[in-house]
Parts: C-alpha cells; sequence; structure tokens
C-alpha cells in the first residue's frame, strides 16, 4: 500500500468552495506541492458528444492551473466504458502542452458503465511505480461519470482508499449518490460532488482547484488534531505519534499498552510506554542482561548482610541464623553459646561441663564417672593411685591422707614421716667475724652452727639454712635455697674464711633484714607461714647500733635468737632476743663451752598452721625447748663457777 505523506485536509465547506472565482491563468500556476494526478473520465454510451468536449474541456481547465512536470504535478488520464483505455500514464508527459493534446486525442468508447473495473485498474495500473507513480506523493484520482456503476464498486473503492488514493467522486446529471458516496473519501462534503449537468461541471473544477490550491488548512484553520496534521491537496488528516493510535473520532489518540495487550516478553514487570515497553523486576529481583529475565538478588552470596554466622537469604532481604548450640540475639545478628550448665537444664551429679548447646558430666576428685556418663562412685585412692605415703594412707571422700607412727610426725610434704627433731624453718645465722674472735676460736664457732644444723631435718621442703659473717663489714657464705643437705652445709661452713677486723653488729641485722629473707635468696613466700628465725652469735660490744634493725627484724615476723660469749653485753642480748627474751637468749664467759649450748639449742617451733597443712603442735618439741633453756641456764652457772674457781 502506497504511503500517503501529506494527509488529507480538511476541506471547506462546499457553501464557502461554490462562488465562482475567475478562472486561473497560466501565470497563476497552482504551487500545491508534487501530486500524482489521474482522471478516470465515463466515456459510455450515455454521455453525449457535446457533453464529452464539456469534460475534455474541465480537465484542460484544471491542468491549466496546476504546476505540471516530472517533480511537480504529473497527470494521467484513463476513459472506461465496459472497457478500458489508457489515454498516457503519469510518466507520460512532463508538460502541460503534450497533455492539453491528449487530452483533445482522446474518442470516447461509448459502451456501458464499468465504474468498479475502472477503479481497479488505476489502483493495480495506474499508480505504480513503472507507469510514472512516486512515492511519498498523494496519490489523487477524480473520477467523473454520468450514470449509475454496472458493477460493484465499494469493496475495490474501499481498497483503492486503503492503498493510500484520496477518491474526489463527480456525478453529473444522472448519476447516482450512494455510488458516488461509495466511491469517494470521507469526508464526503468534501469529495463527493453531484452537478445537474455537464454545462455546470466547470462548478467542480473551481472547487478542486480551490481544494489541491488553496490554503494549508494544518496550519490555517482550527483542525483538532492531537498529534499531527497531514495536509493533502485542499484537506487534510489527523495522525498520532509514535506508540499512539487514532481513535475514532479520526482527531484523538490513545497510547498503544502493548503491556495490557500482552504483546511482550517481560519475565516478571511490564513497564509500559506510548507503543513500546521496558522490563523490570520484582522486589528482591534484578534484571538479567537480556533486559527480560529476572534473577534473585542474593544478598547473603554477595557478602552484603552482618550476620555473625548464618544467613539465610530470601529475594532480596535475609535472615541471620545461629549454628547449633547457639542461640540468635535480641539485634537478630549476633549469636551467643547456649549454657546448658548455668541454665541447669542438665542431669550431672556432679560436674556440669558446658560447651555450646551441649554439656558432659564429670566428677570431683576422688571419684569416677559411672557408664551413664551422668552420675559418680567414690573411689578407694589409697588403693587406686600411687599416693606415696611413707607409713600409712587414709582415704576419704573423693581424697586420702597420709599419717605416721606414734613419735613420729608428718612432714612438710605429707607423705614423709620424722623424729620429735624440728619444724619447717627458715634459719639464718649471723656469725661474728671480728678480730676478737681469734682464729681457733672461729674454728669453734664454725663447729658450733654444724652442731646445731646437726639438730635440724634440713631439705628443700623442711629446714632451710643461710649463713652470715660480719665484722666491719657483712658477706653472705650462702644463701637459704643454696644447700639442701645437712651435709652440704657443714662442708660448707668449714671452707668459710675468718674475716677479722671490727664488730658491726648493726650492720649485719640491716643486712639480714633487707636481703636474707628475700624469696630471690630461697626464703619462703610469708603467706605459707614457715617460720623466719635469725641466729646472732656475737663475742663483744657491738660498734654501731643495734637497736633500729634488731627492733625492725621483729617487727618483720623474724623470731631472733642471741648468743654470746666472752665480753659480749647482755643488754644488747636482750635487745636483738625476741620476747620473751629469757628464752631466746643465751650466754657463756668460753667458747669452749659454746658446744654445750649448741646441743641444747634445738629451734623446735610450733606454728599454729603451715600453709593450710595439718597442724603440727609438738609437745615434745615445746618441752624440749624448756628443756633447752633449763639445761642452758644451768651449764651457763657451772661454767661461771669454774671460770671464777
Amino acid at each position: 500500500m502506497k504511503m500517503r505523506q501529506l494527509g488529507a485536509l480538511c476541506l471547506l465547506t462546499l457553501a464557502a468552495l461554490a462562488s465562482a472565482r475567475p478562472k486561473a491563468g497560466p501565470e497563476q500556476k497552482c504551487k500545491s506541492g508534487p501530486v500524482d494526478l489521474v482522471f478516470l473520465i465515463d466515456s459510455s454510451r450515455s454521455v453525449r458528444p457535446h457533453e464529452f468536449e464539456t469534460m475534455r474541456k474541465f480537465m484542460i481547465d484544471i491542468l491549466s492551473t496546476l504546476d505540471i512536470g516530472l517533480n511537480a504535478t504529473r497527470v494521467g488520464v484513463v476513459q472506461y466504458s465496459s472497457q478500458l483505455r489508457n489515454e498516457f500514464s503519469l510518466k507520460t508527459h512532463a508538460k502541460l502542452d503534450a497533455m492539453v493534446k491528449g487530452i483533445n486525442e482522446i474518442i470516447p468508447l461509448a459502451q456501458g458503465t464499468m465504474t468498479g473495473l475502472a477503479i481497479k485498474y488505476i489502483m493495480n495500473s495506474a499508480f505504480i511505480a513503472e507507469e510514472g507513480d512516486r512515492p511519498q506523493v498523494p496519490n489523487v484520482a477524480v473520477i467523473v461519470t454520468d450514470g449509475r456503476p454496472q458493477d460493484r464498486v465499494a469493496e475495490v473503492a474501499a481498497e483503492a482508499r486503503e492503498k493510500g488514493i484520496e477518491i474526489y467522486a463527480v456525478g453529473v446529471a444522472r448519476a447516482d449518490m450512494a455510488s458516488l458516496r461509495a466511491m469517494a473519501s470521507p469526508p464526503f462534503e468534501d469529495h463527493v460532488f453531484l452537478v445537474e449537468s455537464f454545462d455546470l461541471i466547470h462548478q467542480f473544477g473551481l472547487q478542486f482547484q480551490d481544494k489541491l490550491c488553496g490554503m494549508d488548512l494544518c496550519l490555517e484553520s482550527d483542525h483538532g488534531c492531537e498529534h499531527i496534521c497531514e495536509s493533502s491537496p485542499g484537506s487534510f488528516h489527523c495522525l498520532c505519534l509514535p506508540g499512539y493510535t487514532l481513535n475514532e473520532d479520526g482527531k484523538t489518540c490513545a497510547a498503544i499498552d502493548l503491556c495490557a495487550q500482552g504483546k511482550h516478553d517481560c519475565e516478571q514487570i511490564c513497564v509500559s510506554s506510548p507503543g513500546s515497553f521496558t522490563c523490570d523486576c520484582n522486589k528482591g529481583y534484578k534484571l538479567n542482561d537480556d533486559k527480560k529475565t529476572c534473577s534473585t538478588i542474593d544478598l547473603c552470596a554477595e557478602g552484603k548482610h552482618d550476620c555473625e554466622q548464618i544467613c539465610i537469604s530470601a529475594p532480596g532481604v535475609f535472615t541471620c541464623d545461629c549454628n547449633e548450640g547457639y542461640t540468635l540475639n535480641k539485634d537478630k545478628k549476633t549469636c551467643a553459646p547456649i549454657d546448658l550448665c548455668a541454665e541447669g537444664k542438665h542431669d550431672c551429679e556432679q560436674i556440669c561441663i558446658s560447651a555450646p548447646g551441649v554439656f558432659t558430666c564429670d566428677c570431683n576428685k576422688g571419684f569416677k564417672l559411672n557408664k551413664d556418663k551422668k552420675t559418680c562412685t567414690n573411689m578407694d585412692l589409697c588403693n587406686t593411685v600411687e599416693h606415696g605415703c611413707e607409713h600409712q594412707c587414709v582415704s576419704t571422700l573423693g581424697s586420702y591422707y597420709c599419717i605416721c607412727p606414734e613419735g613420729q610426725l608428718l612432714q612438710e610434704d605429707g607423705k614423709s614421716c620424722g623424729t620429735c627433731k624440728s619444724a619447717n624453718i627458715d634459719l639464718v645465722l649471723l656469725i661474728d667475724g671480728s678480730k676478737s674472735v681469734r682464729p681457733q676460736n672461729f674454728e669453734l664457732v664454725k663447729k658450733f652452727v654444724n652442731q646445731v644444723v646437726d639438730s635440724l631435718d634440713v631439705s628443700a621442703h623442711g629446714t632451710r639454712v643461710g649463713l652470715v659473717q660480719y665484722s666491719s663489714r657483712v658477706r653472705t657464705e650462702f644463701p637459704l635455697n643454696m644447700y639442701h643437705t645437712a651435709e652440704e652445709i657443714k662442708a660448707a661452713v668449714m671452707k668459710v674464711d675468718y674475716m677479722e677486723k671490727g664488730t658491726m653488729t648493726g650492720l649485719a641485722l640491716k643486712h639480714m633484714l633487707e636481703n636474707s629473707f628475700l624469696e630471690s635468696e630461697g626464703a619462703r613466700p610469708s603467706s605459707r607461714n614457715i617460720p623466719r628465725i635469725g641466729l646472732v652469735f656475737t663475742d663483744g660490744r657491738s660498734q654501731d647500733d643495734i637497736t633500729e634493725y634488731a627492733k625492725k627484724a621483729k617487727e618483720a615476723g623474724i623470731t631472733m635468737y642471741a648468743v654470746g660469749v666472752g665480753k659480749a653485753v647482755e643488754d644488747e642480748l636482750r635487745v636483738i632476743a625476741s620476747e620473751p627474751q629469757e628464752k631466746h637468749f643465751y650466754y657463756t664467759t668460753d667458747f669452749t663451752a659454746i658446744s654445750n649450748i649448741a646441743e641444747n639449742l634445738k629451734l623446735n617451733v610450733c606454728p599454729e598452721e603451715s600453709q593450710g597443712e595439718i597442724e603440727v603442735k609438738d609437745p615434745c618439741a615445746c618441752e624440749s625447748l624448756v628443756e633447752f633453756q633449763q639445761a642452758t641456764m644451768s651449764s651457763l652457772e657451772q661454767l661461771t663457777q669454774k671460770h671464777i674457781l
């Protein structure tokens, strides 16, 4: 179907067009733009010769007003009766003179009136490219007839109009109005003309000239088109923008909704625009590259979530969950372990050990877990473990302890037994190495020290012994943690060299307080309640003040013993000794008698408790201390008498 570029212009009403006007001369050419115009003239026998001449003159008058040319208006003429004859086609003549000559040479056919056949011919044979029809140029047909068609015209005329041919129907005298309306293009008031005789046909010529050469009705009239007004010679018609369709009123436009018509291939959402559409997706989905289908937005897979443990994806959203044994917190993101033990949701008899969401049972020390993994049975540990008791093991509920035979005490290790000699102590001996002692007596002092050591249970866990020698200066011979047996200590004592010089007892006390009982020097922590004992051995008056550091030592919890020989001053000994003084200081006039003091100096200590162990209250040890004091006083009296004598 040939496209019509210029729409049918809204023609002026017949009343306005009916007024006569002077014939346009050759100098008044119509500038209507390119038009392909075909005259279809009835030459049936009912058309008399003079009437045919009038029709011939009618065509020439119209052509005289047109701008004829291959690039302007092209004209073809076809006459019909019972048969057809193409007088000349659209491409035949390029000049008006040639066309006039061709019209004047037409010989009427003088037969029937086959108007339908004629319309079909011009549709299929006249308005074709081979005969000079141009694309994008309006096709106009003017049919002139004087009678009723002898064939059907409605269907073929409708087909011609569908192909873009604008048809003007001119009836003369006996012409049938119904047939004219069946042939003509709408609106009929602009395309159907009926005159009483051929003498009046020139009226149509004037009107047709007005339509073909008149004003541009799209520009100069209120055409009423909603979108586009398209002109055609003497008329106009309305068009719509792409994506719209013309409504039945021929003026307004309605959007073509391809979505509503189901003319789309969107998977989920069709978004309509006039004559077109785009696809979109539901919430939680995204459009694929094909712009049609949709894919789920998996925020979990894309890592766009803040779940601590498990992310559960749904289209465009997510929820958080927790691993087995955990519960989701109120923030709906983080997880907390389910502590069944703390919640009391277990059936363990003794100990519940929690893991996230589960638990296991255990038993207290001395019990074993039964096969049901819940209850516990007491174990006889003395018969099931390496208890290490030296004498006898006694089982208790979930535990055990060691006991010793009568007359022996359980030692600090809680397993071994010992005689009633000594409790566990940290002992530091301060021996006077001043010049007044003299070498031979210093050897007696060393033997005195070893006699004291022999009275003690020396071990790493028992009694520890340190030795400090002083004169004008102070020297640690060995600290508390150096030796762990009596033999090692006695051997070290015998190797001590005599210092000589002055007697700085106060300086020695200061050294003992600030150094000898440090944990780094082997003293055990005070929290263990191991007694700390200092024993000062001197043969004369101190050359410095002893009061300050003797007091500080006792305030620090150190039990002080003072042993004096020869010129030792009793007042100083009493200042050094702990309370009661009578039980903590000893004196003899001669070095040879100090072995008797050592024999009686057992240093038995009875602490109320020691590091939470079984309380050691040894009557024999305490009694021996009393015996030692009594024996010492007796020995001193005897020595004094011998010396006096």
